[in-house]
């Protein structure tokens, strides 16, 4: 997995892939459940990519972003040892949420496969819900021109 942590004007981050056989059903392409795990190794390397990881989050400042909603919409299929370009994004950050926009697509033809989003909420270890902790608040919203509101 490589991550591109130069910034686009687009806010993407880019981390590719390679398609493993187990992550392929019968009939030879991507069972269609990788693409949300996918969607979080991109989501992961974007928040990386602001400087700071789900870890620290959890242990600093005692906050969790558990998924609430998910949309894929399926274009093409991948297939094994196909290379996937998995792009994420930030399209939303709010108090006591934030939501991601995904694209998966095949790196030798840029053929768009699936694109989709995930919404989150923020929780504390026991479960309620919380504000985003200022610090990571602040860093996501340090590099983009994202739609942030209170409430």
């Amino acid at each position: 997995m490589t991550t591109n942590h130069e910034w686009p004007k687009s806010g993407w981050e880019e981390t590719r892939v390679r398609v493993r056989y187990a992550e392929t059903d019968q009939a030879g392409v991507v069972y269609h459940a990788n693409y949300l795990v996918w969607f979080e190794v991109g989501r992961v390397e974007l928040c990386r990519a602001y400087g700071f990881n789900y870890r620290d989050m959890e242990k600093e400042a005692d906050a969790f972003l558990p998924v609430t909603e998910c949309r894929v919409t399926y274009r093409q299929p991948a297939r094994y040892d196909d290379e996937l370009r998995i792009r994420s994004r930030v399209t939303a950050l709010r108090s006591r949420a934030v939501s991601f926009a995904y694209e998966v697509r095949r790196a030798s033809d840029d053929a768009l496969l699936a694109e989709g989003e995930t919404h989150h909420i923020v929780i504390n270890s026991a479960g309620r819900t919380r504000a985003f902790p200022p610090k990571y608040a602040a860093l996501m919203r340090g590099e983009f021109d994202v739609e942030s509101e209170s409430g």
